[in-house]
């Protein structure tokens, strides 16, 4: 049996993880890929002062730890890639120095940017100049808010690397810009695919510091001999995957010919549809979607919603307060709850922020006059009904834009181990859910790298190896009467 291994580093908001790929092919030509988690690491932010920052360095020994650990468990990778969160980045001086930690995209310092950058381009020219939803966090604002505090870090920067590539250049010294992270600045064009460098020098953000963007795909270059030497183990080549991690995760649906609509589900929730090009137009901008780059060159035209996010804080307070609870635990209490009891609009800008989310949710529903959720189970499935009814109006929207309509949605992600939300998707959404692969990222990470060795010749034949290697559960719509009617009630909170 033949067998190519390679490493996927998928690392998310809150937690990190380094995968093993490994390629298969059997005497009769039927080829699979196999997964494996080896390493497991947690990504906590740093509070420094009023600033909000990320432990690259912590990143950076986990990540050397897992290559070290491939190679002790016999695994021989010939390549590896890392994809992550979008917009982040770290500044390198002229000597290849980095200037200190990213900031993180929730640090409140570009607040109000939003307003301010508008007013100077006007909103219809900003999208079309940058193709993205306005989110207080894109690149854009966070170079700004460090152009108006006359950094020093900004000022003595030569290069700078986003998140993905800034780990990639610690551990081989190689610098790159993948263009699906580049997408993600809101400052490289959506139809030249150059950066704007009109745009920067009109908000003071010095343009030399951008690197030409590269396609998934690209051969980067191998491990440095000072980290080779530092773990005892051969050169591993780095490739530049789709870097995104949404648009990683986009690349392994195991879709066929012809257009469709996903949902990609984690801490962020991410449905969209994919395009040969991106659209730019006023209704476009209006209803707040983005366009960003993916693997074989493709746009991906999609709405950042907040996702199991609220979730995930809402947990990590009852966790703090001695109520553990799993996921699997609180979907299994949250199904025997009464349903639509409470809804929230998930984009509500008080969700964006750490903390208290328990109670921004209560607070949220008694504003709107609704019943106040009381129990973790009430919370739990206010927040779960609440997301599956923002999936419909998003798929809705998409099919107003495409003037397609689609037979169904493909979900992807850890939040589809979430049994519940996918069948509340199916529901609300009134079509089938195919809900799979859960790893979506760290496998779209690898067909990335499959595809720059030679092994798939293009993303469809990378499709075509996601489908048949992993499982999709098929959740089916029901009650439909109730969910439409619930719907219209939804409507009225956005």
């Amino acid at each position: 049996m033949l067998q190519t291994t390679v490493l996927a580093f998928d690392l998310g908001a809150s937690s990190g993880r380094a995968l093993i790929g490994k390629l298969t092919r059997a005497e009769d030509g039927e080829r699979r890929l196999e997964v494996e988690e080896i390493h497991r690491f947690p990504n906590v932010a740093v509070q420094v002062g009023r600033h909000l920052h990320w432990d690259i360095l912590r990143l950076l020994q986990e990540m050397k730890h897992a290559l070290r650990k491939a190679f002790q468990l016999g695994f021989k990778p010939v390549t590896f890639g890392v994809d992550t969160w979008g917009v982040d980045f770290g500044l390198l001086d002229a000597n290849g120095e980095l200037l200190g930690n990213p900031y993180h995209y929730r640090d409140p310092h570009t607040e109000g940017l939003i307003e301010e950058i508008e007013a100077l381009f006007g909103k219809e020219e900003l999208f079309r100049q940058g193709g993205l939803q306005f989110m207080p966090f894109n690149t854009i604002y966070q170079l700004y808010a460090m152009k108006k505090a006359a950094s020093p870090k900004l000022e003595a920067a030569r290069t700078l690397l986003l998140t993905p590539d800034l780990l990639v250049y610690l551990l081989t010294g190689q610098r790159a810009c993948e263009f699906s992270m580049a997408t993600t600045t809101q400052l490289l064009h959506p139809e030249s695919r150059q950066w704007n460098t009109s745009l920067m020098e009109k908000l003071g953000i010095p343009s030399d510091v951008f690197l030409e963007p590269v396609y998934p795909g690209t051969r980067i270059g191998p491990l440095s001999e000072e980290v080779c030497e530092e773990l005892g183990i051969p050169s591993v080549e780095a490739v530049a995957v789709a870097t995104h991690d949404t648009e990683s995760a986009v690349a392994a649906i195991p879709a066929g010919a012809g257009a469709f609509v996903y949902l990609v589900c984690g801490t962020w929730s991410l449905v969209g549809t994919e395009l040969d090009q991106p659209l730019l137009t006023a209704e476009a901008m209006e209803l707040e979607f983005s366009n960003e780059g993916g693997a074989g060159g493709k746009y991906q035209l999609l709405k950042n919603i907040m996702g199991l996010w609220i979730l995930q804080e809402c947990k990590r307070e009852w966790d703090e307060q001695g109520n553990v609870y799993s996921f699997a635990e609180l979907a299994n209490m949250a199904e025997q709850e009464e349903a639509f009891r409470s809804l929230i609009n998930p984009d509500d800008l008080r969700f964006f922020g750490p903390s208290n989310m328990t109670e921004k949710v209560r607070s949220y529903c008694r504003e709107s006059g609704q019943p106040v959720p009381i129990t973790e189970s009430e919370v739990a499935r206010c927040i779960m009904d609440s997301l599956a009814l923002r999936y419909r109006s998003a798929l809705e929207q998409i099919e107003k834009l495409t003037g397609e309509r689609y037979g169904g949605m493909h979900m992807v992600g850890g939040g589809i181990q979430n049994k519940l939300l996918c069948r509340l998707t199916a529901n609300a959404i009134g079509r089938p859910v195919w809900a799979g692969p859960v790893e979506a990222s760290a496998i779209g990470n690898m067909l990335a790298q499959f595809m720059a060795l030679g092994k798939c010749t293009d993303l469809a034949e990378a499709r075509q190896l996601s489908a048949a290697s992993f499982p999709v559960d098929i959740y089916e719509p029901s009650d439909m009467d109730i969910w439409n009617e619930t719907y219209e009630r939804f409507k009225q909170l956005l």
